[in-house]
């Protein structure tokens, strides 16, 4: 650990890696960074450890990992994470104390997800977004120090109201737009045909915002509450008197959002969907740093070859035009699935009745008919363009876009090639074809389109997608094709070994979430959330000569979150990093256990 990682090995390639060509480096900043160990004892495996060194250009800088804050710590009389009703007062536990989402509460949520840094008013701010079903945003200042060490400001944490648009609800992924707001998510969306059909009362835990008492957290209010309410991109902006703005971006679509990335046009945005049987989308504003209008689209996979990760050509299927008044009227009104679609069974040749649609999502294979507006008066303006927003991956399928995706994660862009990166945690199910887990299952194409037919990998890949202008679409950031980069390897090994823990090879990915590229460098950062590891990694990948670092390694039970490169604060860059709900299943005292922020840093790159 206390070595330089040998410079001959940036020219090597590790198992793993694609055997695509790589382009030729137009770098401006050659980072190499020390490599960390496999953790192999047990103290080590408790710990969170990072490079204390990195190359710039040839020249060595002492780079840490710093931490920030802990979900639970105080701070302006607020507490990091706790969650609060619509009313603004404190979720209680059980035992009367805070709930905090720190991700060892059993079934309310994972913890702290991600931290933006922003710029704004010639001060910095860090917006903090929490994984549970009642979500939550906290704001804070930071100092930075004349070294370009960062902390948290004391007495600056304020907890940010949602209340305005129905609030907030498991965020996940985010991104520090280049405007400088905090771009949010709202990940595993209510199924609304289960619950109108199934639920009823039941409102999958965001009870807890409307009856604060613990008795009613699982107990949803059909009243006051609505599953459409949940499923969409917020926003936060720092206002002039440093006070947060909030509002969700209805225009954007209604899925399981892992995260929403704007690309440097600042106005064309990638969505990617996390689940199984699910999409990729693209969203294009009519304004730049305006996202409350704009057209949707959904990606058609046509693929070309079935070689390791897969190979295919996009077609972009067009959902329309919306803006966020729009939606959001209707979804005030409380709408149904049924006000929305009609359903069918299918036949015993599992065919649905004529002028039904026969799609295959997240939710199961289905026959769906849109609803005429004419028939239904209690939802005002319904149209195709309102179900493609309220219901985006039924409608995506419905349209004839690829529902097929697994575990669609991390969204990042290098703008030297012009390429996209996405992670794809694993190439499985509905990415197989009629198979799960290489054994012979129609469960994730019947009735869908089975665009994808790749081998099953568990230990997943990140895709890289080449991008061109299109005048008719009005952006110069559209996705052509979209092919493997570098996928994990499975790998047994002995009882005895130090590795035996491991299921993917200990030198390549297992399950990578969250990406991040390092601007005007060569390095893809690669952050993993898996079960294969048995201590989850954070890799810098070399993309113009394929080679992977170690460069962090989360103590065990924890998945590392939302990797986020802020290159240019005040003369230093700093990579933010999640430590989400560590040692959560080990016999060690509570505050070991909470999620953290921190950041691996500051590098200097001038």
């Amino acid at each position: 650990m206390n070595h330089i990682f040998p410079l001959l090995l940036i020219f090597l390639s590790i198992t793993g890696c694609s055997s695509e060509s790589h382009p030729t480096s137009t770098a401006a900043i050659n980072l190499t960074f020390q490599e960390v160990a496999v953790p192999t004892t047990p103290e080590a495996k408790k710990i969170i450890q990072a490079p204390s060194q990195v190359s710039v250009n040839g020249l060595t800088q002492s780079i840490g990992y710093q931490k920030l804050f802990a979900s639970g710590e105080s701070n302006n009389g607020e507490i990091f994470g706790v969650i609060k009703d619509v009313s603004g007062k404190p979720l209680k536990l059980a035992d009367g104390s805070p709930y905090v989402c720190n991700g060892t509460n059993e079934g309310v949520g994972s913890g702290l997800d991600h931290v933006s840094i922003l710029q704004k008013n010639h001060k910095l701010y860090m917006v903090s977004q929490y994984e549970c079903a009642v979500g939550a945003l906290y704001m804070n200042e930071l100092l930075q120090d004349e070294k370009g060490v960062l902390s948290v400001k004391a007495n600056s944490l304020q907890f940010i109201d949602q209340s305005a648009d129905f609030g907030g609800y498991v965020h996940c992924a985010g991104q520090t737009t280049p405007w400088q707001s905090h771009l949010s998510s709202e990940e595993y969306e209510p199924d609304a045909r289960y619950i109108e059909t199934h639920m009823k009362n039941l409102h999958q835990g965001i009870g807890g915002y409307y009856f604060a008492e613990t008795e009613k957290y699982w107990q949803g209010d059909i009243n006051r509450s609505n599953p459409y309410f949940y499923g969409w991109i917020p926003e936060v902006q720092v206002l002039e008197n440093g006070s947060p703005s909030y509002q969700k971006h209805f225009s954007m679509g209604r899925f399981s959002h892992e995260l929403a990335y704007v690309m440097p046009d600042q106005k064309t945005v990638y969505l990617s969907d996390d689940g199984t049987n699910v999409g990729l989308y693209l969203f294009i504003a009519d304004r730049k740093q305006d996202l409350t209008a704009g057209t949707l689209y959904a990606a058609l996979w046509q693929q070309t070859s079935d070689k390791g990760l897969g190979t295919a050509n996009l077609k972009w299927i067009s959902l329309g035009h919306a803006n966020n008044q729009q939606i959001r009227k209707v979804v005030q009104q409380k709408p149904t699935f049924s006000q929305l679609f009609a359903t069918a069974e299918r036949n015993e040749d599992h065919l649905c009745p004529a002028a039904f649609h026969s799609v295959n999502t997240s939710y199961g294979s289905e026959c769906l008919q849109l609803k005429d507006i004419n028939q239904d008066q209690k939802i005002d303006e319904l149209d195709e363009v309102i179900a493609s927003r309220l219901e985006t991956r039924r409608m995506a399928a419905y349209k004839g876009a690829t529902t097929e995706f697994r575990k669609e994660e991390g969204i990042t862009f290098n703008p030297q090639t012009n390429q996209l990166y996405i992670g794809m945690s694993e190439i499985a199910r509905g990415m197989e074809n009629n198979m799960k887990k290489g054994t012979d299952n129609t469960k994730y194409e019947l009735g869908g389109r089975n665009d994808i037919k790749l081998d099953y990998n568990p230990c997943g890949g990140v895709y890289q997608l080449d991008m061109k202008a299109d005048a008719s679409m009005q952006s110069e950031y559209i996705a052509q094709t979209m092919q493997g980069l570098i996928a994990g390897t499975r790998k047994s090994y002995p009882l005895d070994s130090n590795y035996a823990n491991n299921q993917c090879d200990i030198n390549g990915l297992a399950n990578p979430d969250n990406l991040s590229f390092l601007d005007d460098s060569n390095s893809l950062i690669i952050a993993e959330d898996s079960d294969l590891h048995e201590n989850n990694f954070v890799w810098s990948y070399d993309v113009y000569q394929p080679n992977l670092t170690r460069i962090y390694s989360a103590p065990l039970d924890a998945e590392n979150s939302s990797p986020f490169w802020h290159k240019e604060v005040n003369g230093f860059g700093y990579l933010t990093i999640v430590t989400q709900h560590p040692l959560k299943k080990q016999p060690v005292e509570l505050s070991r256990k909470e999620s953290q922020a921190g950041y691996i840093g500051p590098f200097k790159l001038q």
